[in-house]
């Protein structure tokens, strides 16, 4: 007969602030990638540079309503005749641009992110959990183990849940890529499209190359993240759903 496995014991659990931070910040996102996309919708044309608008090139076009490829544009005409002359067009239809409720909601729910994240920030900081609980220690982050970690992942070979931070070598390399890179990134993009804070800090625009610039980027670094809750969720799901939930709510 063969002995019984030994079941894992947590060395250490999520700290209450963890907890009411990560979900403030969950729901805050999730909120923030429903708005976003309304406001993609009326207008799901990405470009690069500083301005950007339906009679000058797109870097590209998403296909997420009917506002995808309209062609709804009458003969362009310029305002005066001279070389370089503004022109104006008119559209043939009435183009879809019901979203102020989703920008009001967008903006909302990003000063929840933010506040959330400068909480959580500090005192991830000030109680050593990023060194603690994130961090790769010396000598463990080498090219083969991230490697055979990364393997272990994509074959759905996901250790038991341990209802704390025992966290892998890709897990740490992930979440502190999402906590100091894409957060902040997402962050910053979306401030450099607010005209109002753009005025006062105009180096958020010459940061990333202009408005548009920020907005592409503010998309691709939202869609990175919507990836990394998708991947999250099926991983907790592997892991043990039941028990992971339990750790991150009320469980002890």
């Amino acid at each position: 007969m063969h002995a019984s496995q030994p079941s894992i014991q947590p060395t250490n659990r999520h700290r209450r602030w963890v907890k009411s931070t990560h979900w403030i910040i969950t729901v805050s996102f999730m909120v923030l990638a429903f708005t976003g996309y309304v406001i993609l919708m009326s207008h799901p044309r990405l470009y690069w540079g500083e301005v950007g608008n339906d009679l000058t090139p797109a870097l590209f076009e998403l296909p997420i309503s009917r506002n995808y490829q309209h062609g709804g544009w009458e003969k362009s005409t310029a305002f005066y005749n001279v070389a370089g002359s503004p022109v104006s067009a008119s559209r043939t239809y009435d183009i879809f641009n019901q979203n102020g409720w989703g920008r009001s909601l967008h903006f909302l729910s990003a000063w929840f992110l933010i506040v959330t994240g400068f909480v959580y920030l500090l005192a991830g900081f000030f109680t050593r959990h990023f060194k603690s609980a994130l961090l790769p220690a010396p000598g463990e982050f080498t090219r083969r183990e991230f490697w055979r970690d990364m393997v272990r992942h994509v074959r759905m070979q996901i250790p038991a849940a341990t209802n704390g931070p025992q966290y892998s070598l890709l897990q740490k390399c992930t979440y502190l890529a999402v906590i100091f890179i894409l957060l902040p990134l997402m962050v910053l993009t979306g401030l450099a499209m607010s005209p109002a804070i753009t005025a006062s800090y105009p180096f958020l625009l010459t940061m990333f190359g202009g408005g548009q610039s920020a907005r592409t980027i503010h998309f691709f670094a939202s869609v990175s993240l919507i990836l990394f809750l998708v991947v999250h969720v099926v991983m907790i799901i592997r892991s043990g759903f039941k028990q992971q939930m339990s750790a991150m709510t009320f469980g002890k």
